[in-house]
């Protein structure tokens, strides 16, 4: 065998060994791998590169139901939770992901309806073994927080609720109002920005936001025109006009979002018989239109929930909206306590199915667009006018919350959850809690519960 031939062969025998020792290392990936455990990988990073990503091995399956699980369970506090728990996790302790990965992923989904962090759990979990991971990393996120919350209703929701519980859920569906109006103002800098310096950009903004609040407090059910009637309009403002009608260019460019205005009259006669086929449709709603994050979702759900179906009480909605709250997960979950008041634990985990179900929809069909979905100046300017709208409903919704409230006593725990919320800048879990609290007080001293 010719010499030549003889040093090829030893050199690519050499570089196999290499290899599998952990020797080799690829140039593009200035990051060593190293096993541990079962299958769970963890990074050192080369000396010259800190913020390195990313071991080229998978991570198994195991790995991702267990760490979104444990996320799942400790993920207190709403979506900046979630988000620093995530990116502790894949970015900062077991390096699966960039930085600049992971802030693009919380920018694509943001721009998705829906609850944007349970999206973000989704997608983390889909870079990291495509459609499997997607699928039990978000299973594992949300699955936590669905069992306690459909258990707290269970125990709210009862005939006859122990009185220290009910006179807690009072406390704390009390405080509802001034999270949501917490909520509105902690996104109003970001939309702001995103309007754009022009005055005439300015003042569009405002009258977006002037409509979502008029609508959320108004008219119910026809809210989600509102919202997606200011992205259109926001399109057409941003667009300029061409041979083809700048309207009919818009709608092509968002052939999802175009067919959104004729899903109520759709689906409304059906979902006008009730049952199952009503719970479906209302959790349908706030897992597809629910822009600007879950809570703008709660004034159409109050307008299902207790005025056309009859399936709560106000003071139930109230409840129903705290124990989103409180209990890890997205404030979506609430609709899992509709579901259950309308048809027991069957429709809480219909409604909860339906609603997450856009979610992993969005990220399995639509993760590998997700940039050229960042940079299509429609889809931005559909979602400037929408989000803008979506955080006057938010701020809107706080009124019919508030005329919800039944007795003198909620009024002062409400003022309190504000001051502590708006003034003071405190967690809206520990307002929730606090409140609670105050609401058991006042049911063992004799104060009025509403049920």
């Amino acid at each position: 065998m010719p010499v030549a031939q003889r040093l090829g062969r030893w050199l690519r025998r050499r570089a196999d060994v290499a290899g599998r020792s952990g020797g080799h290392h690829d140039r593009a990936d200035p990051t060593r791998a190293t096993v541990v455990g079962q299958g769970e990988l963890t990074t050192k990073p080369a000396a010259d590169s800190a913020t390195a990503p990313i071991a080229s091995e998978r991570v198994s399956l195991a790995v991702i139901a267990q760490q979104w699980g444990r996320i799942g369970c400790i993920g207190f506090g709403g979506p900046p939770t979630h988000i620093a728990l995530l990116r502790r996790l894949c970015v900062q302790q077991r390096r699966w992901l960039s930085a600049a990965d992971f802030e693009d992923g919380i920018a694509a989904t943001n721009l998705l309806p829906g609850p944007a962090s349970t999206q973000l759990a989704i997608w983390c979990a889909w870079r990291l073994r495509g459609a499997p991971g997607a699928l039990i990393g978000g299973l594992c996120f949300i699955v936590p927080g669905l069992i306690v919350i459909l258990a707290l209703a269970a125990l709210f929701l009862s005939g006859r609720p122990p009185l220290w519980a009910a006179g807690a859920a009072a406390g704390a569906g009390a405080a509802v109002p001034a999270v949501a109006a917490h909520a509105a103002a902690g996104l109003i800098p970001a939309s702001w920005k995103r309007a754009g310096a022009g005055r005439g950009a300015r003042l569009r903004w405002l009258a977006y936001l002037l409509a979502g609040g008029l609508a959320a407090a108004l008219t119910g059910p026809w809210l989600v025109l509102v919202l997606i009637g200011c992205g259109f309009i926001e399109i057409a403002a941003r667009t300029r006009p061409t041979t083809a009608s700048p309207h009919l260019s818009a709608m092509s460019s968002l052939p999802l979002l175009s067919l959104l205005p004729a899903l109520p009259a759709l689906a409304a006669p059906a979902a006008a018989t009730g049952g199952l086929l009503a719970v479906a449709w209302v959790a349908a709603k706030v897992g597809a239109l629910s822009y600007g994050g879950g809570f703008v979702i709660i004034p159409l759900m109050q307008h299902d929930a207790v005025h056309t179906y009859h399936w709560m009480s106000n003071a139930q909605f109230l409840d129903a909206v705290a124990l989103g709250q409180i209990t890890p997960g997205p404030v979506v979950q609430t609709v899992a306590v509709v579901g259950y008041a309308a048809a027991g634990l069957g429709g809480g985990l219909l409604a909860a199915a339906l609603a997450f179900t856009p979610s992993f929809a969005f990220v399995l069909i639509g993760g590998r667009h997700f940039d050229r979905l960042r940079e299509a100046p429609r889809i931005q300017a559909f979602l400037t006018g929408a989000g803008a709208a979506a955080i006057g409903a938010i701020a809107g919704s706080t009124l019919p919350l508030a005329l919800a409230l039944s007795h003198l006593w909620q009024a002062g725990i409400l003022a309190a959850s504000a001051l502590w919320l708006l003034a003071l800048r405190r967690g809206v879990v520990t307002a929730l809690i606090g409140a609670g609290a105050l609401g058991a007080a006042a049911a063992l001293i004799g104060a009025p519960i509403a049920t």
